[in-house]
């Protein structure tokens, strides 16, 4: 088994619920998970690394990215695949040592080129097939750090995950 060093992650609907609110004054506002938050910084701390990849544009995402030591962040993209194509050539990186969560017909792309691919519970239902794990968690409601326990179970490494909290 090839041991998982990337994690990409879609963010509507993944990393929050999917919902996106509006003030009065037009600020957009959304809600991130600290579960999936805190997983992510033992995510960090163990060596991995870590990149977003969405469709919108959003000052919110570029803070939370920031928030989470993300070593990439691609925002407005139209074809996730050509952005992990992209990483996989910048870091000679092999499509056996990533893994992805998303959650809806967009991230296909990302899906096929990933060695592992997770969708939260509330995912779009043509996702349900084909996908490498249907996590128990809705999006923005700690699915990210399922997906993250899973892997660090594969990987032996959840020992060590745990040390980093004691």
């Amino acid at each position: 088994m090839s041991e998982i060093k990337w994690l990409l992650l879609d963010v509507d609907g993944t990393l929050t619920d999917g919902k996106i609110y509006y003030s009065n004054h037009g600020e957009e506002l959304k809600a991130f998970s600290v579960k999936d938050g805190l997983a992510l910084r033992g995510w960090k701390i163990l060596g991995k690394k870590l990149a977003i990849i969405t469709g919108r544009d959003s000052q919110i995402v570029l803070r939370r990215a920031k928030e989470l030591e993300a070593d990439e962040v691609f925002m407005g993209v139209k074809n996730k695949g050509e952005i992990v194509e992209l990483l996989q050539q910048k870091y000679n990186i092999k499509k056996e040592n990533m893994a992805c969560v998303g959650d809806d017909l967009n991230d296909l792309p990302m899906f096929a080129r990933c060695a592992k691919s997770f969708a939260p519970n509330d995912c779009a239902s043509e996702l349900k097939r084909g996908m490498s794990y249907i996590l128990d968690s809705k999006g923005g409601d700690g699915a990210v750090r399922e997906a993250i326990k899973i892997i660090l179970k594969q990987e032996g490494l959840e020992g060590e995950y745990l040390e980093i909290f004691v």
